[in-house]
């Protein structure tokens, strides 16, 4: 199987390069894991206490799980992918029956910044992206997808996701293979991956 990790900063633009690998590729054999499917259990506290986690710090996320589930793929065995609501900060407590596939696509903001996760990845791609656009993306994606207000959200960037962008995300960019400049589409990076894929799928 093989593993490619999909980095970068929050509205940096990670899903829409897997989207348009995926789109281009039309193949059963690729599939995604998300990172947000692995975030903690939180259903020991209230909403508002959850609503007060740090989201972009990297003990927000069931790694272990995470690990766990991509050795059960390598091994060739399927996995139930927890179902994350952002909505009320929690897992849904149904999940997602993901098959193991040739190529294997993990996709999140943190992935990078845990060593067990880099090691099990055969390429490491971190898409860049300025840091305006990606606020500017944020903003529309919380208010019209996760029911936030424009208050809750500049308090929260300038507050934890900021930060934690400089002190945990920014610095695994040094852990990547290829760094995908996205304030445009880039068009030869991601090709570059399709093509790396193909070969694979062939």
């Amino acid at each position: 199987m093989l593993t490619i990790g999909i980095a970068g900063g929050t509205g940096s633009g990670k899903t829409t390069v897997v989207n348009h690998i995926l789109d281009e590729l039309q193949h059963d054999e690729v599939d995604v894991i998300y990172q947000d499917s692995y975030y903690k259990d939180t259903s020991h506290l209230t909403f508002e206490e959850r609503k007060n986690i740090n989201f972009d710090h990297p003990q927000s996320i069931d790694f272990e799980l995470l690990v766990e589930h991509l050795k059960i793929l390598k091994s060739g065995q399927t996995v139930e992918q927890p179902i994350y609501s952002f909505k009320t900060h929690n897992r849904t407590g149904q999940t997602k029956t993901t098959q193991p596939r040739k190529v294997m696509i993990v996709e999140g903001i943190l992935i990078l910044t845990n060593p067990a996760i880099r090691e099990m990845l055969d390429i490491k791609i971190y898409v860049q992206t300025d840091s305006d656009e990606r606020l500017i993306r944020r903003l529309k994606r919380d208010i019209n997808e996760r029911g936030r207000n424009l208050e809750e959200i500049l308090d929260r960037y300038q507050n934890t996701l900021k930060p934690m962008h400089i002190q945990f995300i920014e610095p695994t960019k040094e852990y990547a293979d290829i760094i995908i400049p996205n304030n445009k589409y880039n068009n030869v990076a991601v090709e570059i991956v399709q093509t790396i894929i193909k070969e694979r799928l062939i």
